[in-house]
């Protein structure tokens, strides 16, 4: 069994990504300073893949205005990411930086790394702003993902990290009751 990645520091990385059509190098050092969002994918030119990116550039304005930044990830190059954005009307709707990790180091530090097909797991991280690891999903390949469940998950963490003494109960969405643990709500619930 290994240490838990949650509440850990993101680790250093250094990669390049494509984004609005250039090249851009990005750093764990982009990650701080507002939330973010670390999307590991398979391989681009996939299957579920696509539809996973797809939905989240659809929800990315709204992650955008809660100050999100998402960051996808393959240990594909720059080069493939910007050759699929070229040639699949789904992936030309990504508008936030997709992160080349042909080395593998970021997928590493994230433990994500499939060490004999060199492809990272379906994982996703959101991190605070302080670079803190605050939501760890990690799942096998032929599962998708949802955006908004994601969504759902990064409003909760804002919250908490706001309200301190408060935490959010199962399925809760923006402007429904918290709760406030204490010894008087032991077995009540």
């Amino acid at each position: 069994m290994t240490q838990s990645i949650i509440n850990s520091t993101i680790k250093p990385f250094k990669a390049t990504a494509f984004h609005k059509g250039e090249f851009v190098p990005v750093t764990e050092q982009d990650l701080l300073g507002k939330w973010s969002v670390v999307f590991f994918y398979p391989a681009d030119f996939t299957f579920v893949c696509p539809t996973e990116l797809g939905d989240m550039a659809d929800h990315y304005a709204k992650l955008q205005s809660m100050g999100v930044e998402v960051y996808s990830v393959s240990t594909d190059t720059h080069f493939t990411h910007k050759a699929w954005h070229d040639t699949s009307d789904t992936i030309k709707k990504i508008s936030f930086p997709m992160v080349g990790d042909p080395t593998g180091t970021i997928s590493h530090n994230f433990g994500v790394m499939i060490e004999e097909e060199g492809l990272a797991l379906r994982g996703t991280f959101v991190i605070n702003p302080e670079g803190q690891i605050k939501v760890a999903e990690i799942h096998d390949l032929g599962i998708g993902r949802s955006a908004s469940e994601l969504l759902r998950k990064i409003q909760a963490a804002q919250y908490v990290a706001t309200h301190d003494g408060e935490v959010c109960p199962a399925k809760w969405q923006p402007g429904e009751e918290t709760l406030a643990p204490s010894l008087d709500l032991v077995g009540k619930i």
